[in-house]
């Protein structure tokens, strides 16, 4: 892909929407993709092969501030080799309908993360949710990317999920983490609850996910055989601010036993916030 690839789509204004494309890297080089949806645009890097058969799926976000727009993938030149460019394959959108709080879960994403990116039916690796996307246009609404690699989202039909048919899977080691940030009361105890296991993707091995509320933190082991099962943690926290931040990331790198060159880790799922009442 050397120049660009474009197209005019009709939308709602003031919904969230996310595209969902497959890329491929040609060449060993420093490789990134713009993305626009007039007005907005993002630059997504491509350094990192996730799976071993050269496709990875991404996804990105954005606020439909206008009813029609021009969306375009475009391949900036940086690589060094003018012969080499990022490869695009079936491009999707998909409109998200961002969760709220609720009084049976403070996050503002109740029961999992059933909302989120398109994943593509004729592909079996998940979709990448970019480093460093903020929750005001996230993918996975209501979450934060606050890493330098990405976070891949994942679905029951091709990987072993802890609860309902979507996850999270942490595949970057402490370079790949979660986060939300809360609305909390000061002084009021609070227990954060979460499922961790493996997508039964030949993630092998012990991993560690840290969970972190405020200060407050905690290491919660898990040792995968790669067939699939999780565990469940708890983190009760004392709240220090009206603004409370929930983070995940998983301490070690992982790479799966059937190849040894893709990069994988543990599920989060089931995220809860409840507030403990008094006795």
């Amino acid at each position: 892909m050397r120049r660009r690839s474009k197209q005019v789509l009709n939308l709602t204004m003031g919904m969230y929407y996310s595209i969902t494309f497959s890329a491929a890297r040609t060449c060993a080089q420093e490789e990134e993709l713009n993305i626009s949806i007039s007005p907005e645009w993002g630059v997504l890097p491509m350094q990192t092969m996730y799976s071993s058969n050269g496709w990875d799926s991404y996804a990105w976000a954005f606020k439909a501030l206008l009813g029609t727009v021009e969306l375009v993938l475009h391949n900036p030149g940086v690589e060094e080799d003018p012969a080499c460019g990022p490869l695009i394959d079936s491009v999707a959108i998909k409109a998200l309908f961002p969760p709220r709080p609720t009084n049976k879960n403070i996050m503002k994403k109740w029961g999992g993360f059933e909302e989120g990116p398109y994943l593509l039916p004729n592909t079996s690796w998940g979709v990448l949710i970019p480093p460093n996307i903020e929750d005001k246009h996230s993918p996975l609404p209501g979450w934060m990317v606050e890493s330098l690699k990405a976070v891949k989202y994942i679905d029951v039909e091709h990987f072993s999920v802890p609860q309902g048919r979507r996850a999270v899977e942490l595949v970057a080691g402490k370079e790949s983490a979660i986060a939300q940030v809360a609305r909390t009361i000061t002084g009021k105890t609070y227990t954060l609850s979460f499922a961790v296991g493996d997508a039964s993707n030949s993630c092998e091995g012990s991993m560690v996910v840290e969970a972190f509320a405020g200060k407050d933190t905690i290491k919660v082991p898990y040792e995968s055989k790669g067939k699939g099962g999780f565990k469940r943690a708890e983190l009760r926290f004392v709240a220090v601010s009206d603004r409370t931040r929930i983070m995940f990331y998983s301490t070690f790198y992982t790479m799966r036993s059937d190849d040894f060159s893709s990069l994988c880790g543990p599920v989060i799922d089931d995220v809860k916030l409840l507030s403990l009442r008094r006795t």
